[in-house]
C-alpha cells in the first residue's frame, strides 16, 4: 500500500520551484519595456512576488514589508505616481496568455464582478447591485475577459465600471483621477470594448460567451456579428425571440417544445464528472444572415430551464453551441482563483489609475499560475497524484520561493512603524472630532 510518505517523496520528486522562478522571471522579463526606469520595474516584480505569498492581509503595507523595504511608501508609489504603462502590460498579458493557451476554437469569456466598499470616494463606487453580495450593495463594479483554450484560462482585459452619476459629475471624476472627458459605458460596451481590443490583436478566438447582462444587450450582438464572430449568450426566460411561427418569449417557446426535440449532452468536466442536461435547440431570426438558435438547457433533476441566444456564420452542430454555453464557467474559476491567490479585491486604493495597476498586476500573478500549472500538465503526474493546479502552485510557491528570512529588528522595526502611522491617524481623527463639535 502507498503510504503517505511514499506520496510526499514522489511529489518531492516532481516539484521544481526553480522551474517555476524561471517562468516567472521570463514573464516579468517580457514586461520590463513598459517600464520607464529599473526602479519601478523591480518594484513590481517585488509586488507580483508579494501578491503569491499567502499573505493573511494583502495591501502596500504588507507587501513591502514582505519585499524588504521599511515603508510601504515605494509601493504606493509604484501604483500611483511611478511611470510605466499599465496598460501596455495588460497587452503583453493578453499574449502570454494567447500564447500560451491559444487556441483556434478557443473563447473569449466576459462577466463582471464587485467588491464591497465604504465611502462614496473610490472610483466608480455607488449603491448597485453585486453578484459578489448577490443583492445590493455601496459598491465597485468592473468587467472582465477571459481567455479560455483547451490547455487552460486566464484573466485577459478589465474595465472599472463608472456608473451616470460618476460621469455626469465632472469634479467627482477629477478627485478620483478619472480622465477628463471619460464618457459612460455600460457594461456590454466595456464588454465588447475588450472583445474588439483582444480580436484587433489576433487572439485565436472562435466564440465568445457571457451571461444575461450581455445576451440582452443588442449592440453586443451585433458588434459581434459584424465581426463574424460566433457567440453563446445567456437570456432570461422573459427574453423575446422570432421564429417562423412568430414572436415569443423564450420560456413560451420551451413549453412548446415535443420530448423528442431534447438530447442529453455534457456540458464538460467539473469537479465531480461531467456536468450532463438535457439540451434543446430552435431556429430564431428567420431571414436574417448567419445561423441563430434559442438554445436551452433543462437540468435533469429540478427541470430548471437556462436559456442561450446564439449566432454563428456558418453551420455548427448542437454539441458546438452546448461545449461553448458550459466554457462560461471559467470566469468564475479565475475570479475564484485571482481573489483567493492573488488578491484581485484586496485593492484599498481608491483613484483610477492605481486601481487599473492592482488589477493588473493581479491579473500578471494568475497569468504565471496558469502558464506554469500548464507547463507541469506537460508530464504525467506521479502515481496516485492529481496534476498540479494553480492553487497548489500558488501555495508551495509561496511556501518554498517567496517567503524571505527576517530577524527580529526588521519585524519589530514594522511594528513600529504601525503603530507610529496608528497613533497619528487617530490623533488626526480626534482633532478632527473636536474641531467639529461646537
Amino acid at each position: 500500500m502507498t503510504t503517505h510518505d511514499d506520496l510526499a517523496v514522489a511529489a518531492g520528486h516532481s516539484v521544481d520551484p526553480g522551474r517555476w522562478l524561471g517562468i516567472f522571471d521570463d514573464l516579468m522579463l517580457q514586461i520590463g519595456s513598459r517600464f520607464g526606469r529599473v526602479e519601478p520595474r523591480r518594484r513590481a516584480r517585488a509586488f507580483v512576488l508579494g501578491l503569491l505569498a499567502g499573505l493573511g492581509r494583502v495591501n502596500c503595507w504588507s507587501i513591502a514589508e514582505h519585499a524588504g523595504d521599511t515603508s510601504p511608501a515605494g509601493m504606493q508609489h509604484l501604483l500611483s505616481r511611478a511611470s510605466w504603462d499599465a496598460d501596455g502590460v495588460r497587452d503583453d498579458i493578453r499574449g502570454y496568455v494567447a500564447g500560451h493557451l491559444g487556441d483556434p476554437g478557443g473563447m473569449l469569456v466576459v462577466d463582471e464582478t464587485g467588491d464591497v466598499k465604504k465611502g462614496s470616494a473610490t472610483a466608480g463606487v455607488q449603491r448597485q447591485y453585486t453578484g459578489t453580495a448577490g443583492r445590493i450593495e455601496n459598491a465597485q463594479v468592473a468587467v472582465y475577459l477571459t481567455y479560455a483554450g483547451a490547455g487552460g484560462h486566464a484573466l485577459i482585459d478589465r474595465e472599472l465600471y463608472l456608473p451616470q452619476s460618476w460621469v455626469s459629475d465632472p469634479a467627482r471624476c477629477a478627485a478620483a483621477g478619472i480622465p477628463a472627458g471619460t464618457a459612460f459605458a455600460t457594461k456590454p460596451d466595456l464588454a465588447l470594448r475588450m472583445i474588439s481590443r483582444a480580436l484587433d490583436a489576433g487572439i485565436p478566438a472562435r466564440w465568445v460567451t457571457g451571461d444575461e447582462v450581455y445576451g440582452a444587450d443588442p449592440g453586443l450582438r451585433a458588434g459581434l456579428e459584424d465581426r463574424r464572430v460566433s457567440y453563446v449568450l445567456a437570456v432570461a426566460k422573459s427574453h423575446p425571440v422570432t421564429t417562423a411561427a412568430g414572436a415569443l418569449r423564450a420560456d413560451a417557446l420551451a413549453a412548446r417544445l415535443p420530448p423528442r426535440a431534447w438530447q442529453r449532452l455534457s456540458a464538460g468536466d467539473g469537479a465531480k464528472g461531467h456536468r450532463w442536461y438535457d439540451w434543446a435547440q430552435v431556429v430564431i431570426d428567420p431571414g436574417l444572415p448567419g445561423h441563430r438558435h434559442l438554445l436551452l438547457r433543462r437540468h435533469r433533476r429540478t427541470r430548471e430551464l437556462a436559456y442561450y441566444r446564439c449566432y454563428s456564420p456558418r453551420p455548427v452542430p448542437l454539441t458546438h453551441l452546448v461545449k461553448a454555453a458550459g466554457r462560461r464557467w471559467t470566469v468564475e474559476e479565475d475570479f475564484q482563483a485571482s481573489k483567493g491567490l492573488a488578491a484581485l479585491d484586496e485593492h484599498q486604493v481608491r483613484r483610477w489609475t492605481s486601481w487599473y495597476r492592482w488589477v493588473t498586476l493581479a491579473m500578471l500573478a494568475l497569468a504565471f499560475l496558469t502558464v506554469a500549472a500548464l507547463t507541469e500538465h506537460a508530464q504525467p503526474p506521479p502515481a496516485g497524484l492529481i496534476p498540479l493546479t494553480r492553487n497548489e502552485i500558488a501555495r508551495l510557491t509561496a511556501a518554498l520561493t517567496t517567503q524571505p528570512a527576517r530577524d527580529a529588528r526588521y519585524r519589530l522595526s514594522w511594528s513600529a512603524w504601525r503603530r507610529h502611522h496608528q497613533h497619528t491617524a487617530r490623533n488626526c481623527h480626534y482633532q478632527r472630532q473636536a474641531a467639529d463639535d461646537p
